[in-house]
């Protein structure tokens, strides 16, 4: 292994991202050591490239946070990770290592540590791999948000339904396939053009967003089908306010919970008997941990064994590999639809 590597270096805040050698890092006693072939991007990425938001620590910086390639290194006290030279998925993000630029996506070897790296399936490719990582952690993290354990299971007879307002969104296809894998009855939002591909997924019934009456044909769905609604993941912006038009009337006397992954709107919508809580991990370091390793090691890991969960939603190849990530990013930003952008290293 080379004792430096490329990678894309955020040199200060604003951008833009440029290639150039770091020193390649030794694994910590609970880390891994991934050299990266496939890296995901996310729009927080370009966040982070131009506004520094959220916050950036450390200039020079190495950001990105989804990866997939082989273990190089494994550190002393891992146990649980796979095998050198095996494929691998890794989070490899420096947004929880106080921005150690060892440890973000945008370079040929990152550093992640153990509970946030699993092995990557031989019938899937490096591309489809990097695709997991941040998307299934903010999926999964919005339901222990709003108090609901990862290995709920609800029957048929409990009739849970849950509102997944932005559903072909990256973030929007592993909640659909989570809240279906927990038993609810799976309402979602998407455009025409990718119905069909949510009812594969998992979800039960995908509504028109763009229709004037969408409110009401969701609370409509809901009589109709005799299920309690009162839970909601509102994934992209601007959701918030049509998600609490459903809720007001489907959540009965009951509180509502209702978690919100875009960045919060200081003077957002409300409602009385609702609980709008901002999607995070938890924030105490053992705490987020454990729930790293409950999103991988066990709700990703054996999903892909059994085949219930898939790689979602489809690959967007981006030419160019590192030195193209300031092109892919201007790509994503424009905006993309039902697709993952993923650069090849």
């Amino acid at each position: 292994m080379d004792e430096k590597h490329q990678a894309a270096i955020l040199l200060q805040k604003g951008g833009p991202l440029s290639v150039g050698e770091r020193a390649t890092p030794e694994p910590g006693p609970n880390e891994v050591l991934i050299q990266v072939k496939a890296i995901a991007l996310n729009i927080v990425d370009s966040f982070q490239r131009d506004f520094g938001m959220p916050p950036v620590p450390i200039y020079p910086a190495v950001i990105g946070s989804d990866v997939a390639g082989l273990v190089a290194k494994v550190g002393s006290n891992v146990s649980n990770a796979p095998p050198l030279g095996s494929r691998a998925i890794a989070f490899a993000s420096s947004f929880y290592q106080n921005g150690s630029p060892d440890h973000g996506a945008f370079q040929k070897y990152a550093l992640a540590q153990s509970e946030g790296v699993i092995r990557l399936p031989d019938a899937l490719s490096f591309e489809e791999g990097a695709l997991f990582p941040l998307a299934v952690l903010t999926a999964l993290s919005a339901w222990t948000t709003v108090g609901i354990p990862l290995d709920t299971k609800y029957t048929p007879q409990d009739k849970q339904a849950v509102l997944i307002w932005g559903g072909a969104s990256s973030v929007g296809t592993f909640a659909v396939q989570s809240a279906k894998s927990m038993g609810f009855t799976v309402y979602t939002t998407a455009s025409p053009k990718h119905h069909e591909y949510l009812k594969k997924l998992g979800a039960d019934v995908v509504f028109d967003y763009k229709t004037s009456d969408v409110v009401s044909q969701i609370i409509d769905t809901a009589k109709k089908d005799g299920v309690i609604l009162r839970t909601a993941h509102c994934v992209v912006h601007g959701s918030l306010q049509p998600t609490l038009d459903v809720l007001k009337i489907t959540k009965g006397d009951a509180v509502a919970k209702v978690a919100h992954s875009p960045f919060p709107i200081p003077e957002g919508p409300t409602l009385d008997g609702a609980e709008i809580k901002f999607n995070l991990p938890p924030m105490d370091p053992a705490e987020r941990n454990e729930h790293m390793y409950k999103c991988f090691h066990l709700w990703l890991q054996n999903g892909l064994k059994s085949g219930t969960v898939v790689p979602s939603p489809r690959v967007q190849v981006e030419a160019g590999g590192l030195e193209g990530l300031n092109k892919a990013l201007d790509t994503l930003k424009a905006g993309v639809s039902g697709t993952k952008i993923v650069v090849q290293v």
